[in-house]
């Protein structure tokens, strides 16, 4: 199973933007990176009155979308599943997964922190963060990367998870 992280932050902290230049830049240095989003609302991805969205309307448990260029995926689940069953049914053949989101449970975490959106990072830290990206500087004990610094934030990655 690959290695998995979990950027978590506050609503509006930053981490589907610090995603989108994490993933180039673990990428070009050579690793297939996998993405969770994890939603505590209501699942909706499909568009209505497409197929896909149809045959899931009217009935199917499992519904997939096949081309030659990708899979797309819709399943109905009795629970939230954990972080470690959806990585190791799904992401095989990739080297990092980086989830938005789990902000509870044992994967390594990486909190992201905004000081113009909220006034302090989350409370209850624990042994499994990694590390904070902000916009200031903060002493916490941990590494700290700036939200443009996705380079040193993936060098970081890849020496702690995936050695």
């Amino acid at each position: 199973m690959p290695p998995v992280v979990s950027l978590i932050g506050k609503a509006n902290s930053g981490k589907t933007t610090l995603l989108e230049k994490l993933i180039p830049a673990l990428v070009g240095r050579g690793l297939r990176v996998g993405t969770i989003k994890h939603h505590v609302h209501e699942f909706e991805m499909d568009r209505p009155g497409k197929d896909t969205w149809r045959h899931k309307q009217a009935g199917a448990a499992v519904v997939a979308l096949s081309s030659p260029t990708g899979l797309g995926l819709i399943r109905d689940t009795d629970r939230d599943l954990p972080l470690v069953e959806v990585v190791s049914l799904y992401f095989g053949g990739v080297d990092l997964v980086i989830s938005e989101g789990y902000k509870s449970g044992p994967a390594p975490k990486v909190e992201i922190f905004r000081s113009a959106a909220h006034r302090e990072p989350l409370a209850g830290r624990d042994q499994t963060w990694l590390a904070m990206v902000s916009d200031q500087a903060l002493n916490c004990g941990l590494p700290v990367f700036g939200l443009d610094d996705a380079a040193g934030l993936a060098d970081f990655l890849i020496s702690s998870l995936c050695t």
